[in-house]
């Protein structure tokens, strides 16, 4: 029998090769299955977060006692309605107001809370439009306790939820003079400003003037105006003493500004590479509040959700 010729380095090197492709091949199919099944399924899983073990409030929230007297809140939210979505048509607020006002609306009388929507002239029109909520609050802010900040594309759906049951999930209790002044969520960009709750005090005024000045950060013709950014500069800047006496983070961001969930590659990608920020800020059925951060046709999404809540 004749011998079988050696293989050369050169050929073992071109199988070794094609093998190795080959078997990288084989593993496409799967990967792409993969990635089509895991926006469906996500959606599915993250409308149940709540039922599969998420925990957004604190248990003691649920038996807060006020100290002394109740707190006065307010609502407060606005929208220029001329604007076409600071340069992107698909994300208007044109309209938001009116299409969230009945939600706000039942939620304030149902809590016995003030509602402060301004109107569009209340808007500076020096600046892109969501720079004027830190005008608004610093304009109402001797009259309550606390203020609670609202970007007009929110909506509250789970209004059996109290503030007071969100302050002290974050604060853990229920005392006003003693209480820090800011109380913020963050997402994976950070702290937002969509939604959150301002105490009224003589730091809070600082603040919202140290806010209003950084004039630097102002941007047009976008989708960010920068009031944002601005935001997060202050708070990256704050000593770790003042930040521990006047400004807490909530735990979990589906406390009061929960994101809905929609497959795109960048949701995807955050979803893969920081799952934990996902699962702690996307929208599951029995948050308090969602918020259409970042997403087009909010008047289609305002419409779905009143509709899945039960509210014409």
């Amino acid at each position: 029998m004749a011998a079988r010729p050696r293989r050369s380095t050169h050929h073992r090197a071109l199988l070794r090769h094609h093998n190795h492709h080959h078997h990288h091949l084989l593993l496409i199919p799967p990967l792409l299955l993969l990635l089509f099944l895991i926006p469906p399924l996500s959606a599915i899983l993250f409308r149940r977060a709540n039922s599969l073990g998420r925990r957004c409030m604190s248990l003691a929230a649920g038996h807060t006692s006020l100290a002394g007297y109740r707190l006065s809140f307010s609502i407060v939210t606005l929208s220029d309605e001329s604007s076409s979505g600071r340069g992107v048509r698909e994300r208007s607020f044109r309209g938001m107001l009116n299409a969230t006002a009945g939600n706000r609306r039942a939620y304030a009388a149902l809590h016995g809370y003030g509602l402060a929507v301004l109107p569009p002239q209340a808007v500076d029109p020096s600046r892109p439009p969501a720079w004027s909520k830190v005008l608004a609050l610093r304009a109402l802010l001797h009259r309550h306790h606390w203020l609670f900040w609202n970007d007009a594309d929110t909506l509250v759906t789970n209004p059996d939820i109290a503030l007071e049951m969100i302050l002290f999930s974050v604060i853990g209790h229920s005392d006003f003079h003693t209480s820090p002044d800011l109380i913020l969520t963050e997402d994976a960009n950070g702290v937002n400003a969509g939604l959150f709750f301002i105490r009224r005090s003589k730091w809070s005024e600082r603040f919202l003037d140290i806010w209003w000045n950084h004039t630097s950060f102002v941007q047009f013709g976008s989708t960010k105006s920068g009031d944002n950014t601005a935001l997060k500069h202050i708070i990256d800047h704050l000593s770790p003493e003042e930040m521990q006496a006047h400004v807490r983070i909530a735990k979990m961001q589906c406390l009061f500004n929960s994101y809905p969930w929609k497959a795109t590659w960048k949701s995807v990608h955050r979803m893969i590479f920081h799952p934990s920020t996902t699962w702690k800020g996307v929208y599951s059925d029995g948050d308090f509040m969602v918020h259409f951060a970042g997403l087009d046709d909010k008047r289609g999404w305002t419409s779905r959700i009143l509709k899945e809540i039960g509210t014409p």
